[in-house]
């Protein structure tokens, strides 16, 4: 659990779409809260269709709030990235989370309650602004 981006691993999750793809889940959850991530096209283009053998149509929960950093979101540039997902998820089939939870490794929090607390609001904000846009 670390809060320096670089030391953390990086590369869009092209090398694991072959798995992926064959998966029988409805719904990933993905961290896109950093540019480590790469770009919401490989993932929309290769898993936004239905989880094979189905007709149930895979959902994204996508991430969109780094709980590393200590700097709060705004829910415009949050809506903004989720804007992008919409382009392969309908409305109904995308989830705004933060990237990893705000997990904790042994005692050592990766952040403290009153961050957490705002960057959890700065989400729900966004998914307000969408909602707004998109109608739901």
């Amino acid at each position: 659990w670390s809060t320096r981006e670089d030391v953390l691993l990086t590369g869009d999750y092209r090398p694991l779409l072959p798995a992926l793809t064959k998966m029988r889940v409805r719904q990933f959850v993905l961290e896109y809260a950093t540019p480590r991530a790469g770009e919401i096209e490989v993932v929309g283009r290769a898993l936004s269709g239905n989880v094979p053998g189905t007709t149930l149509a895979r959902e994204l929960g996508l991430g969109v709030d780094n709980p590393r950093t200590v700097e709060v979101e705004e829910p415009e540039a949050i809506a903004a990235q989720a804007e992008k997902a919409l382009e392969f998820y309908g409305p109904s089939q995308l989830f705004l989370n933060t990237d990893c939870g705000f997990g904790c490794f042994a005692n050592r929090c990766v952040n403290v309650e009153d961050v957490a607390e705002a960057k959890i609001t700065s989400i729900a904000r966004a998914a307000g602004l969408l909602r707004a846009r998109h109608g739901g």
